[in-house]
């Protein structure tokens, strides 16, 4: 294989080493946002490469579709000693033609175990013990981002059961209703 798709949120640099010494090759790093940058891309790898290169593109789902697509002749007709690494947040976000090109490598953050822990030991709370957790939560952003983490966490279990309700929190709080108040609503809908 010569591609690889990190997903996780964010990506270790040190993600990226381990890949590069795994293929025993060097890391150059080369930012894709547009076609632009693409033909640039382009232009270097047609100089022929003695030692293995991995190519690192960050956050390729911030790529325009047209610099995607451009930069798909790069995967599907992979040239010796040179290998792709892209990162993104989620397969989502990136094209099903880039995708199907990459072996996907699902990366977990040091930030995103902690947050994972968090919120697993967040939904064995009883009621109570609940409300008493996020009484502690007191501004906007922090509430909407362990709404996010709720919402993300029971995704990745395929566990949609209270999925609305945290949606529906996650909408309110966006829209700025009352923090305390959504959270507990929140708290006193799920099953």
């Amino acid at each position: 294989m010569h591609a690889f798709l990190l997903i996780g949120n964010p990506i270790d640099n040190q993600e990226l080493i381990t890949k590069s010494e795994e293929l025993k090759a060097k890391m150059l790093k080369f930012p894709i946002k547009k076609v632009e940058d693409v033909r640039d891309l382009n232009n270097l790898i047609r100089l022929h490469f003695h030692e293995k290169t991995l190519i690192v593109c960050e956050n390729i789902e911030e790529a325009t579709e047209e610099a995607l697509n451009a930069f798909l002749k790069n995967l599907e007709e992979p040239q010796e000693n040179i290998y792709f690494a892209l990162t993104a947040s989620s397969t989502k976000k990136v094209l099903p033609t880039i995708v199907s090109r990459c072996q996907v490598i699902k990366v977990q953050s040091t930030e995103s175990r902690v947050q994972s822990e968090r919120i697993e030991k967040f939904l064995k709370l009883n009621a109570n013990e609940k409300l008493t957790f996020i009484d502690q939560i007191k501004d906007k952003q922090t509430a909407i981002k362990f709404v996010e983490d709720l919402i993300f966490f029971e995704r990745e279990r395929e566990n949609y059961q209270n999925m609305e309700i945290y949606l529906l929190a996650y909408r309110n709080l966006k829209a700025n209703g009352n923090i305390n108040l959504q959270l507990s609503n929140m708290i006193a809908s799920l099953t």
